[in-house]
């Protein structure tokens, strides 16, 4: 075991555990799973936690302590697992997977802002799609050029954010459970076994992605590894602690909804709404009027601005060393004066403009909201294949990889559990194509399925380009060299 460093500041497991929980997982992310398949989605979610998150979260644990000192996380994994192009590939993917989850936060910004000002749901009546998507898009903006301001204060805002949205959500939880104690009666009727058995039609399995993206992102605490006193045992117990915490905000957190909301008759823009309606009827319950709604509504302002900055910053981060030097055109990669990678945000920004264009076919803003947190649910389960990809291929090579904590000691068994989970997301993420809230057969149907197919074409169909280019910039190089 490597020796203790006395000077060295290390973290605590429950430190990082919350970290990550907040990173991974809002209160916002129960509402949408709730609207596609409602009182069922609690067995869903008790599920997909004992056959999905806390297999993830510990294979997340094995190979963060396999490969502790790489900076590349999850792109490492593959890449040392496999080879330097998967891992590029891995490292694109994991790249632009945020650039809809940043348009995605953006507009909730644009939300939360809404309702502290109009403090009702009119925003859709008020504003145009037109104006929505150029005020999101001048909110990236604004980030993009304050990135150097705001970059110090990231971990300050992400803790205060994170940790007020973690408060805020226990909150409604633990006051729900007050409200019924005092005559509040269950919405959700009836509330009985029947209603939480689910209906295993197409719908229910396209929308099982969004449950994927609500809860991914474990691998997220890896560069952590190195700053734990023993990473051996307290990297799993960090794993274990993240999976309750999201057990009890997914499973606790559905039923406290179900309390206020029918979920056999939810508002048409829960996915939108819905955490401001909570917060309002619970204040009403309670005899608060509409202050908790209002206090949510900032809390959830300075929680995903916080999350536009880190992603925002992260994505300066995302290629380096000879994975750039071999695989992406020296442009992308060239910083200015000030250390920045203007021409990464530049493409960054290009590609939001892009999905903003999309968008701007689509009718009304309640729409475009639903639309893009579906193009996560297809993304984002996409990037969480390589981590089971990264796993399986380890333990193939179990002789030339060596970590302080083994997931399932039993070779056939880790292999079995790790293609389970990849074949589980993959299937999520390729039915995760099949659009939401519209009927089949329709136009609007059709529109958004040739918007999904465009939309992730264009995303990971870039990434195929990017190394075409360093190839005949090397060819030029080479070519003036030779001159």
């Amino acid at each position: 075991m490597e020796e203790l460093q006395p000077n060295k500041h290390y973290m605590h497991w429950t430190v990082i555990a919350l970290l990550d929980f907040v990173t991974i997982i809002s209160f916002e992310n129960i509402f949408y799973p709730f609207q596609n398949q409602g009182l069922s989605v609690v067995i869903s979610w008790i599920f997909l936690l004992f056959t999905y998150v806390i297999p993830y979260e510990l294979i997340a644990s094995q190979m963060s302590l396999t490969f502790d000192n790489q900076d590349g996380g999850l792109a490492s994994w593959v890449r040392r697992s496999s080879n330097d192009t998967l891992g590029y590939v891995t490292s694109w993917m994991y790249w632009v997977q945020s650039v809809p989850y940043i348009v995605d936060v953006s507009n909730s910004v644009i939300v939360s802002f809404s309702w502290m000002i109009l403090g009702n749901n009119t925003l859709g009546q008020k504003m145009s799609p037109f104006w929505f998507g150029l005020l999101t898009f001048g909110l990236i903006l604004i980030f993009i050029l304050l990135e150097n301001a705001i970059k110090n204060s990231l971990e300050i805002l992400s803790l205060i954010g994170g940790g007020a949205m973690f408060i805020m959500s226990a909150l409604f939880v633990l006051l729900a459970g007050y409200a019924l104690t005092q005559g509040a009666h269950i919405a959700t009727q009836p509330f009985n076994w029947h209603s939480f058995m689910p209906n295993f039609s197409l719908k229910y399995f396209s929308t099982t992605g969004l449950l994927i993206f609500a809860m991914s992102g474990a691998e997220l605490a890896a560069p952590y590894v190195v700053r734990m006193r023993d990473p051996k045992h307290e990297f799993p117990k960090a794993m274990w602690l993240l999976a309750i915490m999201t057990a009890f905000l997914t499973i606790f957190g559905t039923l406290a909804l179900a309390v206020f909301f029918n979920g056999n008759q939810i508002p048409h823009d829960f996915k939108m709404n819905g955490p401001y309606y909570a917060f309002a009827l619970l204040g009403q319950q309670l005899g608060l009027g509409n202050i908790l709604m209002y206090v949510f509504a900032v809390v959830q302002a300075i929680f995903m601005m916080a999350q536009l900055a880190v992603l925002l910053d992260a994505t300066s981060r995302v290629f380096a060393g000879d994975v750039a030097d071999n695989f992406m055109p020296k442009w992308v990669t060239r910083k200015n004066k000030n250390g920045r990678p203007v021409n990464s945000y530049l493409m960054t920004t290009g590609l939001n403009l892009f999905l903003l264009l999309l968008t701007g076919t689509l009718p009304d803003i309640n729409t475009i909201y639903n639309w893009l947190l579906n193009i996560n649910g297809i993304v984002s389960p996409s990037k969480t294949c390589w981590v089971f990809f990264a796993f399986i291929a380890v333990r193939l090579q179990d002789k030339k990889f060596h970590s302080d904590y083994v997931f399932i000691k039993n070779k056939t068994g880790a292999l079995l559990i790790g293609g389970w989970c990849l074949l589980f997301t993959f299937v999520c993420a390729t039915l995760g194509f099949i659009p939401q809230e519209v009927k089949f057969g329709t136009w609007d149907f059709t529109h958004q399925l040739i918007l999904n197919f465009i939309t992730v074409f264009v995303l990971f169909g870039l990434g195929l380009v990017m190394p075409w280019l360093r190839k005949r910039e090397l060819r030029k190089e080479k070519d003036c060299g030779t001159a």
